[in-house]
C-alpha cells in the first residue's frame, strides 16, 4: 500500500471496469514533465513506503531541473520482467536453487515464486545452419532441439511450477517483436490497479518497446532477477533529450533509412545515461512499427531509452495486434487522465533538444564494423572502397579487377583485389573477391516487426524474379522474422513462392544472423576466403555488425534494409554500387537496375493493408504459451523443485545455498577489489565473451 502522502489516490471509470490510479497532478510541477519522468513520477507515488521511497523522493522528481546533473537517486520498481532464453536461464535457475534451500530449511517451497510478473521467450537459440530450401526451418529446428534439449526440460519445467512466470517455446518468434506485439500491456493492470506498463528486460533491445510507450530498457541478470523478486532498480533521475520530429519521410526511404540517421546523431550528441523522448509534429506521421524500430537501436545509440508518448497510432497498433476492446479503452482514458496523452505542439521541459526534418532522410546502410557509421548508399562503393584497406595485406595488387573490363564498376578501379576461383560440391564454379556479400540475412527484431519493410524487400524479390534476377551463388541467404504473423502476411499476399525463389526461405522464427546465429558458410567458400584471406562482408537488417558478430569468416559486416539486403544479395558484391550500377540482368540479357525492381510507396502500403488483419495476430497469439508438439513432448519433473542432473553439462545446481542455515552471516565490506579489465573504447562483450552459441564450445553450466 502506498503511503500516499500526496493524496494522489483516486478512480478512473473505464465503461463498466473501475481501476485504482495515482494522479500525477496532485505533484507541482509534474505537468511540465517529460513523458518518460511522469511514469517515473507514477511509479514512486504507487509504491512509496515511507522508507526507501520517500515524498521527497517524490518532490525531487516533481521539482526536477533539466539543466542539472543527475544526483537524485531514486527506487524505480518495473511493473514486470523479460528475458530472452540466454540471459533468462541463469534468473531461473537461482529461483529453482532458492526453492531446494528453502526445503531443506524446512519451508515450503511453493512460496518461492516471481513477485513481479516475469515471461521469457526462447528465442537466441536457433541457428540458421540450413538455409535456401523449403525444409530448412523444419531442419533447423530438429537441429535446436537437440542441442538445446536440456534447457528446454529446465524451462518447461519452469513454466508450470512457478507463478507468474511464463514461456514462449521456441519457434515463436524473438522477444522483442513477441512483446510488442502481444506481451506488452501500455497500461497494467493489477491488484485492481492501473498503471503504466514498465519493465526491464535480460537483452539490450529491450527497449523496443519504448515505441509503444512503455518505459523500460535492458539490465544485467542480477537486476532483473532482483525485479522478479520485487526488489526496486536504484538509479538517478535522468538527464532527458528531447528530440523532435518533423516533416514525414520521403518515397523511397524506410525506417531503417531513418533510424540509422538518428542512432549517428545521438552517438555525436552523447545520450549514454539518458531517456530520448521523441515529441512534435513528425511524431504523429511515423508509423508505430517505425517508432518500435527507433526504439529498438536505443542501445546502438547509447541512451537507457528511446520512447514514444502514447497517442492515437499507439490504440491503433494495439487494436491491429489483437488486444481487447476494454485494455485498448483503459489505455487511451489513462493516458488522457494522467497527461501522458501527446500533444504534438507541446514542449515539455527537456534537458537537451536536437531536431530532424524527416523529409532530409536519404538511402542508407550502415559500416563496416559499428551501427552509427552511417553510409550514404550512393556513396557505399566509394566507402568500400576505402574502408577494405583496414582488411586486406598490403601485397593485394591495387587495380587489379576481378570484372571482365567491360563490365566493372567504376568503384572498383584501385581497389584492392584478389579473385579466387571456388568449385562447389555440386561442380558449381565462380569467382569471389574482396566485398563479395556471403550472408544476406533479413534478420533480427529491429526490422522484422516492421511490416512496411519486410513487404518491400518481398516486393523486390517479386520484381527480381519476375526479370529472371537471382541471388549471387556464394551468398548465403536466410529469412527468419520476429513472428509467425510476418509468414503468415507473405503468404497471404501471394508474396512467399518469390522470396523462396530467390533464396530467401524461412529458416526460423528467432533472433538468427543479428546475435551471430549465422551458421556455417558452405565449405568451400569458407575454405577460399581463409586460404586467400579475402575480406568479405555480410549485409544484414539487423541493429549490430561488430566485428566477428555476424560469423566468423565474414570480416566487414553492413547494416542495411531489408529491400536492401535482397538487391545486395543479387549485386553479389559491395564493389557495386548498386544506385547506379546494373544489379543483373534479366531474361534477355538486358540490364536491371535497382529502381527497376524497387516498389514504390504505394505498392508497399496496398499490400500492407490488404495482406494484414487483426485475425492473424490472434491466430498467431491464441495459445502462444502451450508450444508446438514437439515442445509438449519433452520429458519433465512434476514437483515443486527440480530434479537436477548431476552429469548435466549445462543446467546444474548452484552451490550458493549448500550449508546454508537460518542464521545469516553479516555483510562485511570488501576491502582491496582491483580493476580487472579496463578497456577501450567500442571493445564490446562481443569481443570480451561472445555467446557460446556462435562457436559451440561445450556448454556451461547456466548459474554461470
Amino acid at each position: 500500500m502506498s503511503a500516499n502522502s500526496f493524496d494522489a489516490r483516486s478512480t478512473l471509470q473505464v465503461g463498466d471496469e473501475s481501476y485504482e490510479i495515482f494522479k500525477l497532478d496532485k505533484v507541482e510541477g509534474s505537468a511540465r514533465l517529460p513523458y518518460s519522468l511522469k511514469v517515473l513520477l507514477e511509479n514512486l507515488l504507487r509504491t512509496e513506503d515511507g522508507a526507501n521511497i520517500t515524498a521527497d523522493h517524490i518532490r525531487a522528481i516533481g521539482n526536477w531541473d533539466s539543466s542539472a546533473q543527475p544526483n537524485q537517486e531514486i527506487q524505480f520498481t518495473p511493473a514486470r520482467v523479460i528475458m530472452q532464453d540466454f540471459t533468462g536461464v541463469p534468473c531461473v535457475v537461482d529461483l529453482a536453487t532458492m526453492r531446494e534451500a528453502v526445503k531443506e530449511l524446512g519451508g515450503d517451497p511453493a512460496k518461492i515464486n516471481p513477485l513481479a510478473p516475469a515471461e521469457l521467450v526462447i528465442d537466441h537459440s536457433v541457428i540458421a545452419d540450413k538455409f535456401g530450401t523449403p525444409e530448412a526451418f523444419a531442419q533447423n529446428v530438429e537441429l535446436e532441439y537437440g542441442r538445446n534439449r536440456e534447457r528446454y526440460q529446465f524451462l518447461r519445467w519452469g513454466q508450470t511450477a512457478f507463478d507468474e512466470f511464463k514461456v514462449v517455446p521456441p519457434g515463436t518468434g524473438i522477444v522483442h517483436q513477441v512483446n510488442i506485439e502481444h506481451l506488452a500491456r501500455t497500461v497494467m493492470v493489477r491488484n485492481g490497479q492501473a498503471y503504466p506498463d514498465t519493465l526491464v528486460g535480460t537483452d539490450s533491445h529491450t527497449t523496443m518497446v519504448n515505441g509503444l510507450g512503455v518505459l523500460g530498457w535492458g539490465v544485467g541478470g542480477i537486476e532483473a532477477e532482483a525485479a522478479m523478486l520485487g526488489q526496486p532498480v536504484s538509479m538517478l533521475i535522468p538527464r532527458v533529450v528531447g528530440f523532435k520530429l518533423t516533416g514525414e519521410l520521403p518515397a523511397g526511404t524506410t525506417a531503417t533509412d531513418l533510424v540509422l540517421t538518428i542512432t549517428e546523431m545521438l552517438r555525436k550528441h552523447g545520450v549514454v545515461g539518458k531517456f530520448v523522448e521523441f515529441y512534435g509534429e513528425g511524431v504523429a506521421a511515423t508509423s508505430l512499427a517505425n517508432r518500435a524500430t527507433i526504439g529498438n537501436m536505443s542501445p546502438e545509440f547509447g541512451s537507457t531509452a528511446a520512447i514514444f508518448p502514447i497517442d492515437d497510432e499507439t490504440l491503433k497498433y494495439l487494436r491491429l495486434t489483437g488486444r481487447d476492446a476494454q485494455q485498448v479503452a483503459l489505455v487511451e482514458a489513462y493516458a488522457k487522465e494522467q497527461g501522458l496523452w501527446l500533444d504534438p505542439a507541446a514542449e515539455p521541459d527537456f534537458s537537451e533538444k536536437l531536431q530532424l526534418d524527416l523529409s532530409t532522410v536519404v538511402p542508407s546502410i550502415a559500416g563496416p564494423k559499428r551501427p552509427q557509421d552511417r553510409i550514404v548508399l550512393a556513396n557505399a562503393s566509394q566507402q568500400f572502397a576505402q574502408d577494405v584497406r583496414n582488411y586486406v595485406e598490403d601485397d593485394d595488387e591495387a587495380g587489379k579487377e576481378s570484372f571482365p573490363a567491360s563490365d566493372a564498376p567504376a568503384a572498383t578501379n584501385g581497389v584492392p583485389t584478389r579473385p579466387t576461383l571456388v568449385t562447389l560440391a555440386d561442380g558449381t564454379s565462380f569467382e569471389i573477391d574482396h566485398g563479395a556479400v556471403t550472408v544476406a540475412a533479413i534478420t533480427s527484431c529491429t526490422n522484422t516487426s516492421n511490416p512496411y519493410v519486410m513487404v518491400a524487400a518481398a516486393l523486390v524479390a517479386k520484381k527480381a524474379v519476375e526479370k529472371g534476377l537471382t541471388r549471387k551463388p556464394w551468398v548465403k541467404t536466410t529469412l527468419a522474422p520476429g513472428s509467425k504473423v510476418v509468414t503468415d502476411y507473405f503468404d497471404k499476399a501471394g508474396l512467399t513462392p518469390y522470396l523462396d525463389k530467390m533464396g530467401f526461405n524461412l529458416v526460423g522464427y528467432g533472433c538468427t544472423t543479428c546475435i551471430g546465429n549465422s551458421g556455417p558458410l558452405d565449405e568451400e567458400i569458407s575454405k577460399a576466403i581463409n586460404e586467400h584471406d579475402l575480406a568479405v562482408t555480410s549485409v544484414l537488417s539487423g541493429n549490430r555488425n561488430f566485428e566477428g558478430r555476424i560469423n566468423p569468416d565474414v570480416k566487414m559486416n553492413y547494416l542495411a534494409s531489408p529491400p536492401l539486403v535482397v538487391a545486395y544479395a543479387i549485386a553479389g558484391s559491395m564493389k557495386v554500387d548498386i544506385t547506379k550500377d546494373a544489379i543483373g540482368a534479366d531474361t534477355e540479357g538486358k540490364p536491371v537496375y535497382l529502381q527497376d525492381i524497387w516498389p514504390t510507396e504505394a505498392e508497399v502500403n496496398d499490400v500492407v493493408a490488404n495482406a494484414i488483419g487483426e485475425d492473424m495476430f490472434n491466430k498467431s497469439y491464441q495459445d502462444v504459451f502451450a508450444g508446438d508438439a514437439q515442445w509438449q513432448a519433452l520429458p519433465i519433473p512434476t514437483g515443486n523443485t527440480f530434479e537436477w542432473d548431476s552429469e548435466s553439462t549445462y543446467v546444474r545446481k548452484p552451490p550458493y545455498f549448500d550449508g546454508m542455515t537460518m542464521e545469516t552471516t553479516p555483510v562485511t565490506d570488501v576491502a582491496g577489489a582491483r580493476v580487472l579489465a579496463l578497456l577501450g573504447d567500442s571493445v564490446t562483450t562481443d569481443h570480451i565473451s561472445p555467446g557460446p552459441v556462435r562457436s559451440r564450445p561445450t556448454p556451461r553450466p547456466a548459474s554461470t
